[in-house]
């Protein structure tokens, strides 16, 4: 029994590497750290109407319905909805399941409040890849620090997560982090055109049909 023989140090040694092993962060441990902690949950999106959102008015928009608990937006120009009440401008985050019908551009843009001002996560744009906030310092999702590309599969859902605190802005898609940026220092906007009409909080689709379900938001108390 090798291990056993007095003065050989290989059975510490594995010990305190076990220990060590388990005592290093997972990313979803050290996501759980660095979230806010109280946080009082919100379901925005009922499954049988649209109560508590309006249909933004776009031009060249689709139609907007509500069926078998799932909130349909048909393909036009730009179509979307926002939330009619107030939304909280920082500690909070944002959750809800997204389906690319139809269409090969956005299927999520989803529109936040940050910094005082306003944001959208976009999901799968520029042709149907493309992952990032438009816009940071001047520059949309196509081209900044959150810049991602990703493929994306027809008919299948994907669980879209924002988390905004004074410090940082985060998301991701599934299990894996899309967004990780500070935001002191930085300065976002909506990227000029028709998603200006989604503030302060709003979804929408370019030129795609999706389907969206599972809408919520979890606030914190801000200090």
């Amino acid at each position: 029994m090798a291990l056993m023989q007095r003065g050989t140090p290989i059975l510490p040694a594995l010990i305190l590497a076990c220990l060590a092993f388990a005592t290093l962060p997972s990313s979803s441990a050290a996501d759980a750290t660095n979230a806010p902690t109280s946080g009082k949950e919100r379901i925005l999106f009922d499954g049988k109407s649209l109560q508590g959102w309006t249909v933004t008015d776009f031009a060249g928009r689709g139609e907007v319905s509500v069926e078998k608990g799932v909130l349909v937006i048909n393909q036009g120009y730009m179509t979307g909805v926002h939330w009619t009440n107030n939304p909280p401008k920082t500690n909070y985050e944002l959750s809800l399941e997204a389906r690319r019908v139809s269409g090969n551009d956005f299927f999520c843009g989803l529109t936040f409040p940050i910094a005082g001002t306003n944001a959208s996560l976009i999901v799968g744009g520029w042709g149907g890849g493309v992952v990032g906030i438009s816009s940071i310092d001047g520059n949309d999702a196509s081209s900044n620090e959150t810049t991602k590309f990703m493929a994306f599969e027809k008919d299948r859902w994907y669980a879209i997560r924002l988390r905004v605190t004074p410090k940082r802005l985060e998301a991701w898609i599934d299990k894996e982090k899309v967004v990780d940026t500070e935001i002191q220092g930085k300065s976002f906007s909506l990227r000029s055109g028709p998603i200006e009409e989604s503030v302060p909080l709003g979804i929408a689709t370019y030129e795609t049909q999706a389907h969206l379900r599972n809408i919520k938001i979890t606030e914190w108390p801000t200090p």
